[in-house]
């Protein structure tokens, strides 16, 4: 039986929510000036691609675990372009996986991972893939 996740949003105010799930609360926020920018929280597409950062990030760390590479992603950046129509979608999202270990790891190896991770068990990725186009580099800290 699959499992099931819950949030809730209440509105704060203008358009600005609190989101809750499990304990957990984050604010969002979105401003129709973006001189203005949110001054609340990030937007619900900025979450998205925070969501997509973190889950990618934790499956390759723990793909490479259990390869048993030295080898762990440090911090992901993730760049997104939206249309300029509506609807304001994501149409790419670039992601940049900033990794430190042993830097004589096969490229081959870390291209597998982010394979593994983008086709079979990252759960934001394979949503997202479907309808946004993304990119993925890994590359060692200097």
């Amino acid at each position: 039986m699959p499992s099931e996740l819950n949030v809730r949003a209440f509105k704060v105010d203008g358009l600005h929510f609190e989101a809750q799930a499990r304990e957990h609360k984050m604010h969002l926020d979105y401003s129709l000036d973006p001189a203005v920018g949110a001054k609340a929280g990030p937007t619900p597409l900025e979450t998205v691609m925070a969501a997509l950062a973190a889950c990618s990030g934790n499956t390759l760390n723990l793909l490479f675990q259990q390869q048993k590479l030295d080898v762990a992603v440090d911090s992901v950046a993730a760049k997104g372009q939206r249309r300029d129509e509506h609807p304001t979608v994501l149409e790419r999202i670039e992601l940049d996986f900033l990794l430190r270990g042993d830097e004589t790891t096969p490229a081959q190896a870390i291209d597998t991972v982010l394979k593994v991770a983008s086709d079979q068990l990252c759960p934001v990725w394979i949503m997202l893939k479907s309808s946004t186009e993304i990119v993925a580099r890994a590359r060692f800290e200097k």
